[in-house]
């Protein structure tokens, strides 16, 4: 690409980018820029113009997922199996853009990619691998990831739901919630105990025993389906177990994919929310003059971008990292709580510039911060993250 396009480029895309106060897109390279810009281009044209109905209506919609595949968004920082072999940054990037379109859409791309294709990938059989990930990648199969329970979130060793030998198969007994996407899910990773630990297994769906029910009514993630999983003598072939793991360290192992996503995905929504807030302050007049002449809201925009800038900055640094082969669990801490705990102020602090017209779907700031309500509390809390955190300055466990 002549310097004159990545120039143009680069330009065009700081004009969608108000909130850029330092020159973020000259620290990306030509490939992750137009990666970027093939997403959010995605995002404007197809996901903006219709999220407020798929918001209000509760209903994820299933006919983005081709075009998620097209995008090479699932599975796409796996290598192999048709998934894209994408970095860790264009991951981010990506990540960033569909929430900006909203968390339900990212946290998708999230489910099937981080967890579910991450759970086979890493830790699964090569039958395993050829037989799911070829068709997720290409969005014709959809998985979930069942590790959560009704009694077993932020702690979960206290998993209840069990996996017992008769003969060669395994029968499962157990309950698991807030699994996103359970009932359209063609395959389920569910996380069990054994008589010698925790193990996964790969569950086709329709294996009897098997129950997805939506949870609802919900105020959070609309755009999105989360569940709750019953397992009742569901009987599996010893083929099932995912062979290569044991312990905790197998869905931990997934969960700190999501969560690197996470601290990008969530900056994505503030920058929308942000945005949006922007152009209303320039255009609401208030005492014969728009708001954006008034200090105070001048003072709000600052605050945020500045928060937004530092939030990229940190988010960037993880996928370098990421992609050196260096990045620690407790530095994914760190993007995970800063960036969900800044994006959700933000969020509000946006809604503020809007008033009462806030409160309506026409704007996504309150939307975007019902959204992150969810996004802070799955795949670690800002509870269980600062206890890492803790845990690494001091030295000291103090999760119990």
């Amino acid at each position: 690409m002549s310097l004159a396009l990545i120039s143009a480029d680069r330009e065009a895309a700081a004009a969608v980018d108000p909130s850029d106060l330092i020159s973020f897109d000259s620290l990306l390279s030509t490939e992750e820029l137009a990666l970027r810009n093939r997403v959010r281009t995605f995002v404007r044209e197809d996901i903006k113009p219709n999220i407020a109905k798929w918001y209000e209506e509760a209903r994820f919609p299933l006919e983005i997922v081709p075009e998620l595949a097209k995008l090479g968004l699932l599975g796409m920082h796996l290598k192999g199996y048709g998934c894209a072999g994408g970095t860790a940054v264009e991951y981010g990037l990506a990540a960033a853009e569909l929430e900006a379109g909203d968390s339900g859409i990212r946290t998708f791309v999230s489910v099937q990619g981080s967890l579910a294709m991450s759970a086979i990938s890493k830790h699964g059989s090569e039958e395993q691998k050829q037989e799911w990930l070829p068709p997720m990648a290409a969005g014709e199969a959809i998985g979930c990831f069942g590790l959560t329970e009704p009694t077993a979130g932020s702690d979960p060793s206290a998993m209840t739901t069990f996996a017992r030998r008769d003969g060669r198969d395994w029968v499962l007994n157990g309950t698991k919630r807030w699994i996103g996407l359970a009932n359209v899910a063609h395959v389920a990773v569910i996380w069990a105990q054994t008589d010698t630990g925790v193990r996964g297994f790969v569950v086709p769906t329709g294996t009897p025993g098997f129950t997805a029910t939506p949870i609802e009514p919900k105020l959070s993630m609309r755009a999105s389906v989360q569940c709750e999983i019953s397992l009742e003598n569901l009987r599996l072939p010893a083929e099932a177990v995912l062979p290569n793991v044991a312990g905790l360290k197998g869905p931990f192992s997934c969960l700190n994919e999501a969560r690197y996503g996470i601290a990008w995905g969530t900056m994505g929504a503030a920058r929308d929310a942000f945005e949006d807030a922007l152009a209303y302050s320039k255009e609401r007049l208030q005492f014969g003059r728009p708001l954006a002449g008034y200090q105070l809201t001048q003072q709000k925009l600052v605050n945020m971008a500045l928060e937004i800038n530092k939030g990229f900055l940190l988010a960037l640094h993880l996928g370098r990292l990421k992609d050196a082969g260096k990045l620690q669990p407790h530095q994914i801490s760190v993007g995970k709580l800063n960036n969900c705990r800044e994006a959700i102020d933000i969020c509000r602090e946006a809604r503020t510039i809007l008033g009462g017209n806030g409160i309506t779907l026409e704007h996504s700031p309150l939307r975007h911060a019902n959204n992150l309500e969810s996004v802070r509390t799955y795949e670690g809390t800002d509870e269980i993250h600062t206890l890492i955190l803790g845990q690494k300055l001091t030295g000291v466990g103090a999760f119990r």
